[in-house]
């Protein structure tokens, strides 16, 4: 029965003591009070990860052996280097394993540490939490980007919400730069951006309300949800997708399977599922752990 910690940085640090892949007492998150929409994209590299090191001691029991650490946060994330990351832009070339190793190590600590991308970490936490771990698990996240996250993990950047799904020249809100990206019309900032005059949340309320500009990107949002998860199915093949993140409560699933109804007509690839999942931090926490156990014994 492995320990591990995991920790999960998007808009805040979270992070959590687990006890053969459950959490051992409450989340940790620090700040503790920030804007949820902007989070952690102005506080520099160094500082956030001198903050990560902060919290790993503070929920390490004195005198327990940690297996294994695993960090989790948004970006294409190889052995350790953060490759790039839109929505921390300030990560960019970060060795945050490193750091956060030699800042442990500083601290007493000389657990081995790895680093995976968030939706990677909510996958692995769904199939650790769900006994499935000898399963494909894949779930989009949506939140202030859009995470596409595989169990288990094969090399690949996996970056989803980066898939192309319109070829609006216009469609440029992507926080990457990129034009027609799933994450610059479903992502909470791309949509900020849109709409200058409403929130996002105001946007989906005016949809009901019968707002033809509202209800035209309601129904854009879901297309273009169903063109990246069809993607999904036509090079991966069918089975099951889960749905969750901060923002979840946008996500009209009957309506956005009658779109992927639409889309993958082939027999064979029709056998896939949807679930949503209500946003819960303690998945990706777990998974981080989870994902940071297999990588030590490997």
């Amino acid at each position: 029965m492995a320990k591990t910690i995991g920790v999960v940085m998007t808009e805040a640090i979270r992070s959590g003591f687990i006890d053969d892949h459950k959490l051992t007492d409450s989340i940790r998150r620090f700040p503790e009070n920030m804007d949820e929409s902007e989070g952690l994209i102005e506080v520099p590299t160094d500082a956030l990860c001198q903050s990560m090191c902060d919290e790993i001691r503070a929920i390490i029991p004195e005198g327990t052996t940690v297996d294994a650490i695993g960090i989790a946060m948004p970006g294409i994330i190889r052995n350790g280097i953060v490759e790039d990351s839109p929505n921390l832009p300030q990560l960019k070339g970060a060795r945050v394993a490193e750091v956060v190793q030699e800042g442990l190590k500083a601290r007493g600590i000389t657990s081995r540490v790895s680093v995976f991308n968030d939706a990677d970490a909510v996958a692995a936490g769904l199939a650790a939490t769900r006994g499935q771990l000898d399963r494909l698990i894949r779930v989009w996240t949506i939140g202030n980007g859009i995470g596409f996250g595989r169990y288990p993990y094969t090399e690949s950047p996996w970056e989803g919400g980066h898939t192309i799904v319109t070829l609006d020249p216009k469609e440029n809100y992507c926080g990457c730069g990129g034009r027609g990206h799933l994450e610059g019309i479903m992502g909470h900032r791309a949509m900020r951006l849109r709409f200058l005059d409403l929130e996002p949340d105001e946007v989906f309320a005016a949809a009901k309300k019968g707002d033809k500009r509202c209800l035209d990107f309601v129904e854009r949002y879901h297309r273009a949800l169903a063109a990246a998860t069809a993607t999904q199915i036509h090079l991966e093949g069918p089975g099951k997708f889960y749905f969750t993140g901060r923002d979840i409560q946008r996500l009209d699933i009957t309506r956005l399977e009658q779109y992927l109804y639409e889309m993958v007509k082939m027999s064979p690839l029709q056998s896939y599922t949807l679930e949503v999942l209500p946003e819960d931090p303690t998945i990706g926490i777990i998974g981080a752990g989870a994902a940071a156990e297999q990588s030590a014994r490997a």
